[in-house]
């Protein structure tokens, strides 16, 4: 196993590099620049900028300083943030994005995985149909169009909930069932055929001519043998949450990382992008490493050399 994590681990770091430097080619191939305004600043003012923050030295030498300072820890400053730390800026913004993901990612499991796990037991019941229902609306509506929704129901027409903001507990609910619903379709889906699949095997009907309890074979047999293929889609699932929805925090003014960085791109800063590019990377490597670990833990019969 720690053979294993210090492999992962390697080409983790390869991942990471690949990414910066595709991430890098493609912003400075994008026609534009951090300094475009309405109003056009004077080609002196350009200059100057550009020489203060290193941009008018050569593409590999820029990409070089940003692996450096990336290695000692230093993802650059803002552009459009008066030249604040992109680190400092994503740290800020990061804990208001870690909330709404971890609540709409218990919300979505907590959801989902009984909601699959009821309909397979219960096959061609109502409860059956009804899974497949919810499944297949939720996975089909976008968040956005599910947050306007929301929007004209419990703000505009009921006048319960804000419409957006940050500090209180009720500007969550909404944003938290838009980012939960998708994931919540997709857990009930793939429990529901899971747990069909392991009804199947040899071992459960085993386990019940033994004589075992129904309840005992569910839980020992049934639910944590059909739990692998909902880890392996979990892991990617909070890792979209956890480091932002673009959309979703946009559309409810929520100032954390998937705002922070569409206002970068909107403004071509190049360290906000890159930072949150790399932010993104690692977190989805790192969640798909935890899932891996996890499967050990879940099925014995897995071992890693």
């Amino acid at each position: 196993m720690f053979k294993f994590i210090v492999r992962r681990i390697l080409w983790l770091v390869l991942v990471l590099f690949v990414v910066s430097l595709i991430t890098f080619t493609l912003m400075h191939l994008v026609p534009g620049g951090p300094w475009d305004r309405e109003k056009q600043l004077a080609p002196q003012v350009v200059d100057a900028l550009n020489k203060r923050y290193g941009l008018d030295k050569p593409l590999y030498e820029q990409f070089g300083n940003f692996l450096w300072g990336v290695v000692q820890g230093d993802l650059g400053v803002s552009y459009s943030f008066q030249g604040r730390g992109v680190t400092e800026i994503l740290l800020k913004g990061l804990p208001r994005t870690a909330i709404l993901g971890i609540l709409a990612f218990i919300l979505a499991q907590a959801v989902g995985i009984p909601f699959g796990m009821a309909a397979a037991l219960k096959q061609n019941s109502t409860t059956d149909y009804a899974s497949v229902i919810f499944s297949t609306i939720f996975a089909s509506i976008p968040g956005f169009v599910l947050g306007i929704l929301l929007m004209i129901l419990f703000s505009v027409a009921l006048h319960w909930l804000p419409t957006g903001g940050w500090g209180s507990p009720l500007q969550l609910i909404m944003p938290v069932i838009c980012l939960a619903a998708l994931p919540a379709a997709q857990s009930a889906r793939i429990t529901r055929a899971s747990t069909l699949e392991v009804m199947r095997q040899d071992y459960v009907r085993t386990a019940r001519s033994k004589g075992l309890p129904e309840n005992v074979v569910r839980v020992r047999h049934i639910f944590r043998n059909s739990l692998i293929p909902v880890v392996t889609v979990a892991g990617p699932e909070l890792a979209n949450l956890i480091t932002g929805s673009f959309i979703i925090e946009n559309l409810f003014s929520i100032p954390g990382v998937g705002r922070l960085f569409v206002q970068g791109v909107f403004a071509r800063d190049y360290g906000l992008i890159m930072g949150g590019v790399l932010f993104y990377a690692f977190a989805i490597a790192i969640l798909n490493l935890v899932v891996d670990v996890l499967y050990a833990a879940i099925d014995p019969r897995i071992r890693f050399d």
